[in-house]
C-alpha cells in the first residue's frame, strides 16, 4: 500500500504510462484509510478548536478538504494511467460526470485485467 501511495505521489502529474490494477486499488485503499483518519482528527480535534461541538456537521472538515485538494492531481493521474493499462484513453475519466452510469462504467474499467503486452500507451510497468 505504501509503495502504491509513493508511486502515485511521485507521478502526481504524469498522465502517460500505465498503472497496474494492484497499484490503483492499493492507492484507493490508502486514500480510504487516510480520509477515515482525517475525518476523526477533524471531528475530534479541529471542530472543538474552531468553537464547535466535537463531530458537529457545522464545523466542516478543513484538514480533509486541504488534503483532498492536494491529492486531486495524483488521483486523476493514477486513474488515467489505470485506464491506459486497459487500453482506454484518459478521456474516459470524464464519465465520472455522468451520474451513476458513468461511475459504474469506470468501475468496470478499473477492475479489468491489465493488458499483458505493450499497448498504445506503452509497456506494462511492474508494480513493486
Amino acid at each position: 500500500m505504501i509503495a502504491a501511495f509513493k508511486t502515485a505521489l511521485s507521478k502526481y502529474a504524469t498522465l502517460q504510462g500505465r498503472a497496474s490494477r494492484p497499484e490503483y486499488w492499493w492507492w484507493v485503499l490508502a486514500l480510504v484509510i487516510l480520509f477515515a483518519i482525517l475525518r476523526l482528527v477533524d471531528g475530534a480535534l479541529v471542530a472543538p478548536l474552531l468553537g464547535f461541538e466535537a463531530f458537529s456537521e457545522d464545523a466542516g472538515q478543513p484538514i480533509s478538504m486541504l488534503v483532498s485538494l492536494g491529492l486531486l492531481l495524483p488521483a486523476i493521474s493514477v486513474s488515467v494511467r489505470r485506464l491506459h493499462d486497459v487500453d482506454k484513453s484518459g478521456w474516459w475519466l470524464l464519465l465520472a460526470f455522468v451520474p451513476v452510469i458513468g461511475a459504474l462504467i469506470l468501475l468496470y474499467f478499473y477492475v479489468q485485467r491489465s493488458d499483458d503486452d505493450a499497448n498504445q500507451f506503452g509497456a506494462p510497468e511492474p508494480f513493486r
